[in-house]
């Protein structure tokens, strides 16, 4: 056999540089995925147990029982069945949102259970029922999945929209074996930034800072992300779970400004816990800025207690910082459970 020429090994070497920095800045690790922020760091698991222990001592109640007056409006779908065009959002409550573009019906991590929990009888209990019933929704296309916690990735309410509606499903790398071992037929997995369409959409994964897993032993085998949903005229985004990073002002830069943005306000304290995976409404009006939307709907509260803020604390403090960032508060569409606005 021959041997290498220097400059032979010089390109070789050079190849080899390349591959390792592609490596090192691709979201693809050899056992799942990563984070776009290289600082990134979650707690680990004795940094829970020290949240617990210092819940007791919270100078506020997180009990929703003290919280009464969530506001809560009934919707019997008739406006949203018969809505063939204009653009809509209503927020049923937790993540999930009813998207209505262009004609297309789409779903956002849909959980119409009591529990988000791997058991029916014990984990977080929902404290404000769904906005609309399953029976009200009309015809659902589309259902997008940010990520597989159990609170975005539903299965018993995933089994019923497929048992009447048969949608097709989004969802990261990864997921698509859960879902068709639960009998949910039309799977669509997706890396960041690839695009699929539907009708006169583009939809487009694109990346968030968070993380996967459904057990003890699953971290981060499965990819998470958000969604830019491109229509003949709108664009809406819908930011799943995320913690604050420059995927945003990358969305915007990649795809243009966003008419609508859905984005997490809830399940924010204690910030040194949460931070890297729940942006704060201080963190929200950012990325709002960032991608240089008109109106933000924030979602991620008032559902299932996952955090220690007062749970009448997200809005009045989402305002706050619109103002302090020069926002109007008329951007600010804070719905009511069950509620859809018309744009």
């Amino acid at each position: 056999m021959k041997s290498l020429s220097l400059y032979s090994i010089l390109v070789l070497f050079v190849l080899s540089c390349f591959a390792d920095a592609s490596v090192r800045t691709s979201h693809h690790t050899p056992t799942g995925f990563k984070n776009p922020n290289p600082n990134f760091e979650t707690k680990g698991f004795w940094n829970v147990i020290t949240w617990q222990i210092q819940r007791f001592r919270l100078p506020h109640s997180v009990d929703p029982v003290d919280y009464p007056n969530f506001p809560v409006v009934e919707n019997d779908g008739s406006q949203l069945k018969t809505n063939l065009s204009q653009l809509s959002v209503t927020w049923v409550g937790h993540a999930t949102t009813l998207i209505q573009i262009d004609g297309v019906n789409i779903l956002t991590d849909p959980i119409w259970s009591e529990r988000c929990s791997p058991v029916s009888f014990i984990g977080p209990k929902r404290y404000t029922p769904p906005g609309i019933k399953i029976d009200d929704l009309p015809k659902i296309d589309l259902i997008i999945l940010s990520h597989n916690h159990y609170d975005h990735t539903d299965l018993p309410t995933l089994k019923q929209l497929e048992e009447k509606f048969h949608p097709l499903v989004l969802t990261g790398l990864g997921n698509r074996k859960l879902l068709l071992d639960e009998g949910i037929r039309n799977v669509q997995e997706m890396d960041w930034w690839e695009k699929t369409t539907m009708k006169d959409l583009q939809i487009t994964f694109t990346p968030t800072q968070h993380f996967s897993g459904r057990g003890l032993f699953d971290r981060d085998k499965t990819l998470w992300g958000s969604y830019l949903i491109s229509g003949k005229k709108e664009k809406v985004y819908f930011g799943g779970d995320t913690g604050y990073y420059t995927h945003f002002q990358e969305v915007t830069n990649q795809l243009g400004p966003v008419d609508i943005a859905i984005l997490p306000i809830g399940a924010t304290e204690p910030r040194w816990l949460m931070e890297p995976v729940h942006i704060d409404p201080k963190q929200a009006v950012q990325a709002f800025g960032d991608l240089k939307a008109k109106y933000l709907v924030p979602m991620h509260y008032m559902t299932f207690v996952l955090s220690d803020e007062p749970l009448d604390s997200p809005v009045p403090r989402t305002i706050e910082e619109l103002k302090r960032a020069g926002f109007k508060e008329g951007q600010l569409v804070s719905l009511k459970i069950g509620e859809s606005r018309f744009f």
